[in-house]
């Protein structure tokens, strides 16, 4: 039998403008647990469902329709889900992703994690931890829980024990060295572009010449590199040009403390660490 659409708008989704609201898309599988969730969201003033999935083809038709500030999607959606978090960031470059996966699962939670999930929660997260995953994520902060934590943690050793000599030495351009000291602030690539005077396409290149000089895949892997090589001498990095007169500028460096993944270890057991954000293909 043909999956019936379920993606349609809720209400409340304009209420006072939308000001102060957390907009939410629910996808997933299981129509009660999207009906518990509702009931669940509907008891809290700030967060509103605007939008419903039950297939992987009807969250990426929601977050191309809504205007949505967080996507819950159930890792049982997509065969991959991994690749299905990072083509939803690539179709909303805005939206938060909350995975909600069935249970604790290492190799997951890194590969989410480093393709840019904001916030990674058991299927049997209680539900007021739940509702502040959501806040934390909407505020632009990262969600991972104590066991999260710890593997990404381990992780990060893992690659600061690997020999010195496993990768050759590389020189990064001025520019490079710029746009790469950005990433590890946590600064997303639009943020990047503003500070740096470019396109977010033209970050988007200069971060792929530098995975491929480095050997690194991911945002994660190239700020835990830079961390371990000492790539990044702030006493040496080059100018940054003047910042836009139309006041963006201030508002992508008030973003920057969204992620260095260099803060992880100050994260509270249950709470945020910070990590990076956004795919960058």
């Amino acid at each position: 039998m043909a999956s019936i659409p379920v993606v349609e708008e809720d209400y409340g989704a304009g209420e006072e403008g939308g000001k102060g609201i957390i907009r939410v898309i629910l996808a997933d599988t299981q129509a009660i647990f999207r009906a518990g969730l509702r009931k669940i969201f509907a008891l809290e003033d700030d967060i509103r469902v605007v939008g419903q999935a039950e297939t992987q083809a009807q969250a990426l038709s929601a977050v191309k329709k809504f205007s949505a500030d967080v996507l819950i999607f159930e890792s049982a959606l997509a065969p991959n889900p991994v690749e299905a978090v990072a083509d939803l960031m690539r179709q909303s470059s805005e939206i938060k992703i909350v995975v909600v996966t069935p249970g604790s699962d290492e190799d997951l939670t890194l590969e989410l994690f480093r393709r840019g999930a904001h916030g990674i929660v058991s299927r049997e997260v209680e539900p007021e931890l739940l509702v502040d995953c959501l806040r934390k994520v909407a505020a632009g902060q990262t969600w991972l829980d104590s066991q999260g934590i710890h593997w990404v943690m381990e992780a990060y050793r893992n690659q600061n024990s690997r020999p010195s000599g496993a990768r050759p030495k590389v020189q990064l351009t001025p520019k490079e060295t710029l746009i790469v000291s950005c990433v590890t602030q946590g600064m997303k690539n639009k943020e990047i572009a503003i500070r740096v005077g470019t396109t977010e396409q033209v970050v988007k290149n200069y971060l792929r010449k530098v995975y491929d000089k480095l050997g690194v895949a991911d945002r994660l892997e190239l700020a835990l590199y830079c961390l371990n090589h000492h790539v990044i001498d702030s006493s040496k990095l080059p100018a940054v040009p003047a910042a836009p007169s139309n006041g963006n500028a201030a508002a992508a460096a008030a973003g920057a403390s969204a992620g260095s993944s260099s803060n992880l270890g100050s994260a509270p057991a249950t709470a945020n660490p910070s990590g990076t954000t956004e795919s960058t293909s």
